[in-house]
């Protein structure tokens, strides 16, 4: 026994003699072709009882390991996590996200295989190895109940896209400081995850978020917690706790958390109605089985699934990308069906407003099922046990949020799907808390609505929204429907308002095949500082004569008179561009990580195409430069101790362009 343990276990009042308060252990994995290591921190009277006991599983963040000491030689993580332990009918694992190829010795790497060039191992594949293990091994409460996910920074990140990836596995989820986005997914076909763009895959799960206030990426930790709190079904907590550092704060509070949802009973029923998010080609969840043959990045979406049906889309990337290209996304549903009982499938394809109907029989389980493309497909289902589903509210946009104009009358594009196989009739009326939301027309009504027919509102729903400078501004409206003359639902419809009286770019150049040297900005370090250096780029596919012709792909980029950072000035930067024109459309999400931030976030611009045959002379387009800064007050101090890392901040620059035609870049008359 260490000294450290020794010591530990007497602050307890424990006799030396006694058992330290963990275990070091192995398996043997499948994922990584070799034994894995775990701690595990089992309760003082585990060996005498035959109880059961709920898990928490603890993921570490970068560099360090199971061991949980590379931060703090083992002085405060693990004897916060024993003492709980020890108070408390749980059992805490600490999981190994080592990777040997990523790290120089036994600590100091990436782990858990999440660079954009990975894949080698599948790390949610291992966390079901650990937990088959784990159930197999100790005297567990196998349920998703009473199975838990936790860990710091990396690890944050883990616990909430393993939640996330098998919702119905963890019931509950919490994060201290977790990093914002990594890639995942199969080899060669990555997807950057972020988990304010997945809340919806949560809505069953309980989630806990935490934050130390002098974490130097708490606007990251912002960000996430703004999507938790705006997402309309999750079950969320918040907690911020006064520390300097990047560190697991508060670790008896948060696993008391994990407590209360091991009593919640609510988490072991299957919900009724769920949406989820995938970035493999193939997935379980709920009991439905897909499988699909797509070969590029791409995430797979199963949304509002019922037992009436569900929307099946995909995203080449998240938010807002376009559908990915294949020709087969395979689904069977879970056994909710009538054995060997016929059903009528209703198919929408959301890209063509193709509508099919064809006759299925459910097999001698119970599941149905049917096969679709990637372009998009709201699925009724009717038949024996389907019984009386409301109608569907299909996408506003064919982004994932509608982005609107301040200041003018915006008719909502509100369409309503009839997923039974009898006709219905609805009634809609909107509503809104926001005070910048104004209502200009509020009711439309539809009457026999046919089986499979998308309804659009008549008269035209109508709303004004106001905005002041800076961002897009977020509003909410609820939709109220009603259907069966009686019957209530209700569906929250959001909205991103641009910000109002949006400045022209200083300069703007477009790279339509042409090579250009621009002056960027570079960050000197975690202390701040930096300064403008060269970069030469080409890209686009065209004529290279700066201007955006029809059937020309390019990149957009402007000159920033001013940055975020003090030295960051007259530099230029991409774009990302935002227009809900069908002529110009984003087709790439170019992703480059930021410089000298150490957190593996992205910066993301776009590259658009504009259409072989324009039918319109001007576009209107936001365009979006991202910039970033160390920010360093080296005079701020907590307690007696100096902050030693500067904070991570970012700013969204938005300004309005409008395309024409025969339009050269500005810069080009420099």
């Amino acid at each position: 026994m260490t000294l450290r343990c020794v010591g530990y276990l007497l602050l307890l009042g424990v006799s030396t003699a006694a058992q330290q308060p963990y275990v070091d252990s192995r398996h043997p994995s499948r994922v990584f072709s070799e034994n894995r290591n775990y701690r595990i921190f089992l309760p003082h009277d585990y060996s005498p009882s035959a109880k059961r006991y709920p898990v928490i599983y603890y993921f570490h963040g970068h560099s360090d390991r199971y061991t949980l000491e590379k931060y703090d030689n083992g002085l405060d993580t693990v004897p916060k996590i024993a003492a709980f332990v020890a108070a408390h009918d749980v059992i805490v694992v600490a999981a190994d996200g080592y990777v040997a190829r990523d790290y120089t010795g036994f600590y100091g790497g990436t782990p858990y295989d999440v660079r954009r060039d990975g894949g080698d191992f599948d790390y949610g594949e291992y966390f079901l190895e650990l937990v088959t293990h784990i159930d197999a091994t100790y005297r567990t409460l196998p349920t998703r109940r009473y199975r838990a996910t936790s860990g710091l920074s990396m690890g944050g990140f883990m616990s909430l896209y393993l939640s996330a990836r098998y919702p119905d596995l963890v019931g509950s989820a919490s994060a201290f400081n977790p990093g914002p986005e990594f890639y995942v997914g199969e080899k060669g076909r990555r997807s950057l995850w972020r988990p304010k763009d997945h809340t919806a895959s949560h809505a069953q799960t309980s989630i806990r978020l935490i934050r130390a206030s002098g974490d130097y990426i708490s606007q990251y930790h912002e960000e996430t917690r703004a999507a938790y709190a705006m997402a309309p079904k999750a079950d969320f907590e918040f907690r911020q706790d006064e520390y300097h550092r990047h560190w697991a704060t508060s670790i008896d509070e948060t696993f008391e958390f994990h407590s209360r949802a091991f009593d919640n009973p609510t988490l072991d029923t299957i919900p009724t109605e769920w949406t989820y998010t995938g970035a493999q080609r193939r997935f379980d969840v709920y009991g439905y089985r897909v499988s699909a043959d797509i070969h590029d990045p791409a995430l797979i979406t199963l949304a509002n699934v019922t037992q009436g049906g569900l929307r099946v889309t995909t995203r080449q990337w998240a938010p807002d990308g376009p559908p990915t290209a294949c020709s087969a996304i395979q689904v069977a549903t879970a056994p909710n069906y009538r054995p060997a009982s016929e059903y009528r499938l209703i198919d929408y394809a959301l890209a063509t407003s193709k509508l099919t109907e064809s006759t299925i029989k459910a097999d001698a389980d119970g599941r149905i099922a049917f096969t679709v493309d990637c372009g998009g497909h709201q699925i009724g289902i009717a038949g024996p046990g389907t019984g009386a589903q409301p109608p569907v509210v299909l996408p506003l946009s064919a982004k994932d949020v509608l982005r609107v104009p301040p200041g003018v009358a915006v008719a909502l594009p509100l369409r309503i799907f009839n997923s039974r196989g009898t006709p219905q009739n609805f009634r809609v009326e909107l509503a809104s808390a926001y005070p910048t939301v104004e209502i200009l027309q509020n009711k439309a009504e539809w009457k026999s609505v046919a089986p499979g027919a998308v309804a659009e509102a008549n008269p035209v729903l109508q709303v004004r929204f106001i905005a002041g400078a800076g961002d897009w501004a977020h509003a909410r409206l609820q939709a109220k429907i009603t259907y069966d003359d009686w019957t209530e639902t209700t569906q929250p419809l959001d909205v991103l308002i641009a910000p109002d009286a949006l400045p022209a770019p200083a300069e703007i150049a477009i790279l339509d095949g042409q090579s250009r040297t621009f002056s960027v900005f570079h960050q000197k370090g975690n202390q701040g500082g930096g300064s403008g250096i060269s970069r030469t780029v080409k890209e686009g596919d065209g004529n290279g004569n700066g201007i955006l012709d029809p059937g020309e792909r390019a990149s957009i980029w402007i000159r920033l008179p001013q940055g975020l950072d003090p030295f960051d000035k007259n530099n230029w930067c991409r774009t990302k561009v935002y227009t809900d024109s069908p002529w110009l459309t984003e087709i790439a999400d170019i992703q480059e990580e930021k410089q000298r931030e150490w957190t593996g976030a992205q910066n993301r611009t776009s590259l658009v195409a504009l259409a072989a045959k324009v039918p319109t002379a001007a576009i209107p387009v936001v365009l979006d430069c991202e910039s970033w800064s160390f920010h360093f007050t080296p005079d701020v101090h907590y307690g007696r101790e100096l902050l030693y890392q500067a904070f991570q901040f970012h700013k969204h620059h938005l300004f309005a362009w409008t395309w024409k035609s025969g339009q050269i870049s500005s810069s080009e008359h420099k």
